[in-house]
């Protein structure tokens, strides 16, 4: 490998929201913290020399986003997921989350039903209760090791609750499932048919293994351009999640009007120029950087998979299809979701996203971050044997 992802690096006083946050949120000084979902690699040094070059001209006025930037987000579409993507059909958006809670305002109305997949990541839950919309729930099946959809049971909530809006996460947080072409085409035909828009989190698009492929929504049918808006971001891919940058994709022009008189209605600009610069040279420069890290990542499944078959078979990890975040069953051990945590906490030392936040389906999981150095996980590997054996 040309990089070096052993490599220890201590973020312990950079204002770090998984590391600096010990104390504030009560947890045991010598927790190792594996929650939030951003990597404990450094970012690619071409994006860092990037920055530098610019902020050394010590003028930090107002900027615009250049020609550039626009044909680097289309080439890196193009060349990691055959996606066919124009200019302007961009919008630049300081963040994925916000970009969702932009969409429930653009799109619905108060007390509208918006539906979601559970388990599945819990600002969807926020972006719409804070909006004053109704969560409508359509629980996955967990099946032999794999989760699958109860596609009857999504048309009937559509059906019965009037819904208006299907947020849809691709790659799936947490539970690593990378959607099939012929489940996409299913969910797309049933939101066409009931004229349901789809917003689809495509941000982990890029985090997928083995034999596992990404296909971005708008690939399964030219249709679907037509009815749902694609949220993507060099954020999780290149470590860049602090510099609030993010890139919404809306081929239909009426929705990206909507969505872009939304955006100034509530005063939400364009990113940053540090993000600006950092986006495109990642997307320009870095490939190779992502290939390896890919590759590192996955072997930290494999590291963790095995040591768990091996020392801790009660407890087991769903098999990966995408993110670098890994998804384990614990429910074996016999604990109820309070337990559980405090297991985690006092005895194995870990702070982790306890499965039960991410809602119906979640209780008796646990979400361990594995963007992290071998020696990291190793470590986090025996203070769950000490904890569980």
């Amino acid at each position: 490998m040309m990089f070096d992802f052993d490599k220890v690096i201590n973020r312990v006083g950079t204002n770090c929201a998984k590391w600096d946050t010990i104390t504030q949120q009560n947890k045991p000084q010598d927790v190792l913290p594996m929650w939030v979902a951003d990597m404990d690699f450094q970012s690619p040094q071409a994006i860092e020399e990037a920055i530098q070059k610019r902020i050394s001209q010590g003028i930090y006025g107002y900027s615009i986003i250049p020609d550039e930037y626009y044909d680097a987000v289309i080439s890196w579409m193009a060349r990691r997921h055959d996606f066919d993507v124009k200019k302007d059909w961009i919008v630049p958006t300081p963040g994925v989350v916000c970009a969702i809670k932009v969409c429930v305002n653009a799109f619905t109305k108060e007390n509208d039903a918006i539906i979601i997949n559970k388990p599945v990541y819990y600002p969807f839950d926020f972006s719409i209760e804070l909006n004053h919309r109704k969560i409508v729930e359509n629980p996955m099946i967990f099946d032999k090791g794999k989760y699958i959809m109860d596609y009857d049971a999504f048309e009937q909530s559509i059906i019965e609750n009037d819904v208006k809006m299907f947020i849809l996460c691709n790659p799936y947080n947490p539970i690593g499932k990378v959607w099939k072409e012929e489940e996409l085409k299913r969910i797309g035909d049933i939101c066409k048919k009931h004229h349901v828009l789809v917003v689809c989190d495509e941000i982990h698009q890029d985090f997928v293994y083995t034999d596992n492929v990404h296909i971005p929504f708008y690939n399964v049918d030219e249709s679907f351009k037509e009815f749902s808006i694609i949220l993507t971001a060099p954020s999780k891919t290149f470590n860049l999640a602090g510099l609030q940058t993010s890139n919404i994709i809306i081929a239909d022009e009426k929705l990206k009007t909507t969505y872009q008189k939304t955006m100034d209605r509530y005063g939400i600009s364009a990113p940053n120029f540090i993000g600006v610069i950092a986006c495109m040279t990642a997307y320009n420069e870095c490939e190779l950087w992502v290939d390896e890290m890919l590759e590192y990542v996955y072997d930290n499944f494999m590291y963790f998979d095995n040591f768990l078959k091996t020392n801790l078979p009660q407890i087991q990890l769903v098999q990966p299809e995408g993110l670098y975040l890994a998804w384990v069953d614990f429910r074996k051990c016999g604990l109820n979701k309070d337990e559980l945590e405090k297991v985690m906490l006092e005895k194995a030392k870990l702070w982790l996203d306890e499965g039960y936040i991410f809602g119906t389906g979640g209780e008796g999981f646990e979400r361990f971050n594995l963007a992290i150095p071998r020696s990291v996980l190793e470590d986090a590997c025996q203070r769950l044997l000490k904890a569980f054996q």
